[in-house]
């Protein structure tokens, strides 16, 4: 009897180890991307939703990362399969010639360089320059060449500057002697203009802000704006990998037109309706089915406990890091002082890094979302901690260590009992300091897709939506009080015991 209940559990076990191995697989993950501006994140959501439709793969959406830098580095850190971009960017920063122009050259040197282009969409989103109408009027400025003459002052984004059809390609060509031109982001631009501090700043030819504010766009009669047409740009493989997928984007191809682009980026940026919603209505007019339930704007559903967490974790994560690096580093140094200066100026050449460049040197190693982002805080916490560390040891007095050696104290009481309850003010108040840089520097996280209150911040400016902006800087600033308040009250309370 007991050899067949033995035989009976044996055939259990098996059926039921069986079963588990039988479990269906994880379905593949297909990561959709784009730029932070209105435009890429309606197209990016466009391209979630019909590779939704197609049921091969998951969705992980990653709308609204960085600049074109931050987008490809993550597409070569194989962070992002798919992602709207334009024939212009892929012509200048992808293959490095900037005059070209003809798309279908574009896609097969790009795809000689193993990545699948589709396209083109329909539109046309190049550079123009845009001005008030009524200085349009007043001064007669129908192109670019009617700036000639008189020292305009501009406002551009980055990008138009540095862009090799761009400010200095328009300069040379019209031989502008313009006046001061500021760097600034394109939705400030458009408020700088509204309020007098510059005569012309650059546009997106489908920004639905041009009819909004009743901009005149100059002709460019030399066409020094060469085209940047839309399309989705794919990892090697993908349309092979996912043939229904590919065959559901490829429904989108002319189907853009201008005038469409434009009415699209209007309702997210002006009717404020949520990216999902804009990409849902859009395809069933065309007959293709979506994927999402239309609702509000991200921007109007804050969505606080989730930021919240996500804006404290940032910071908790990367102090922690910070401290089990900064705590024995800063120790060492304490007891080398000949080589203390060395190491806070190897630490500070950090601080001098811009924030947004950090983030891109660890995209290459962690990829973008949560990794990048905490590393780079990290490593932004180590100065403060560090100095705080050798502060607090170098300025104890040496007879106190003699004190203890007469005592008979090992060097771990000593350092217990009285190096670190000395030592324990300073130590915090450079913690204090790390946790409320990284509060803020934390914000940026958001351009590398890792969350937080910077979310709303990135929503905001690329709706030129100051009460949005707000909702993310406000909450941020009221953490950055608190924790400081807390290690103040801290620091306070372990003053006592010396």
């Amino acid at each position: 009897m007991a050899g067949r209940w033995l035989a009976l559990g044996i055939a259990l076990g098996a059926t039921a180890a069986a079963i588990g191995c039988q479990r269906a697989p994880e379905p593949p993950v297909i990561r959709v991307a784009s730029l932070r501006d209105v435009e890429g994140q309606v197209l990016g959501e466009m391209f979630a939703q019909l590779v939704e439709s197609a049921g091969e793969a998951r969705v992980e959406r990653r709308l609204g990362l960085g600049g074109s830098g931050v987008v490809f580095a993550a597409f070569h850190a194989g962070e992002v399969d798919l992602v709207p971009q334009y024939s212009g960017t892929l012509a200048e920063e992808l293959l490095r010639e900037p005059s070209l122009t003809d798309f279908t050259t574009i896609r097969r040197k790009v795809e000689a360089r193993g990545y699948e282009v589709l396209g083109p969409l329909g539109f046309n989103n190049t550079y123009g320059i845009g001005v008030k109408r009524e200085v349009a009027e007043r001064f007669g400025l129908r192109t670019v060449s009617d700036l000639r003459g008189q020292p305009w002052r501009g406002g551009v984004t980055p990008e138009f500057r540095e862009a090799a059809t761009g400010l200095g390609a328009m300069v040379s060509a019209y031989r502008l002697a313009l006046g001061e031109v500021r760097t600034m982001e394109h939705a400030l631009s458009y408020v700088a203009l509204a309020r007098g501090k510059v005569d012309f700043v650059d546009v997106y030819t489908t920004d639905a802000t041009i009819r909004r504010r009743d901009l005149v766009v100059l002709d460019d009669p030399l066409g020094v704006f060469v085209r940047y047409e839309g399309l989705a740009l794919a990892r090697s493989g993908f349309a092979r990998e996912y043939p229904r997928s590919w065959a559901a984007l490829e429904q989108l191809v002319g189907r853009l037109s201008d005038s469409t682009m434009t009415r699209l980026n209007g309702e997210f940026e002006i009717a404020r309706r949520s990216p999902s919603a804009i990409a849902a209505d859009f395809l069933a007019s065309i007959g293709t089915p979506g994927g999402a339930v239309s609702g509000p704007a991200a921007a109007d559903e804050p969505r606080w406990l989730r930021l919240t967490l996500e804006h404290l974790a940032l910071v908790a994560v990367s102090l922690a890091m910070a401290l089990v690096v900064g705590l024995p580093l800063g120790w060492w140094a304490s007891q080398h002082r000949t080589v203390a200066k060395t190491v806070l100026s190897l630490v500070g050449v950090i601080q001098t890094i811009p924030g947004i460049a950090l983030l891109c040197f660890f995209i290459p190693v962690f990829g973008v979302g949560w990794e990048p982002a905490v590393y780079a805080l990290a490593a932004y916490a180590l100065l403060p901690i560090v100095q705080g560390v050798v502060t607090g040891l170098t300025q104890i007095d040496a007879s106190l260590r003699d004190v203890a050696a007469v005592l008979g104290m090992t060097d771990r009481q000593r350092r217990r009992r009285i190096e670190l309850p000395l030592a324990a003010p300073a130590l915090i108040a450079g913690v204090r300091v790390a946790a409320v840089i990284n509060v803020g520097t934390a914000a940026l996280a958001a351009l590398v897709g890792a969350g937080g209150y910077g979310t709303l911040i990135v929503t905001g400016l690329a709706l030129n939506d100051w009460r949005v902006v707000m909702l993310g800087a406000l909450p941020s600033a009221a953490m950055a009080m608190a924790i400081h308040a807390l290690f103040a009250a801290l620091e306070s309370r372990t003053s006592r015991w010396r």
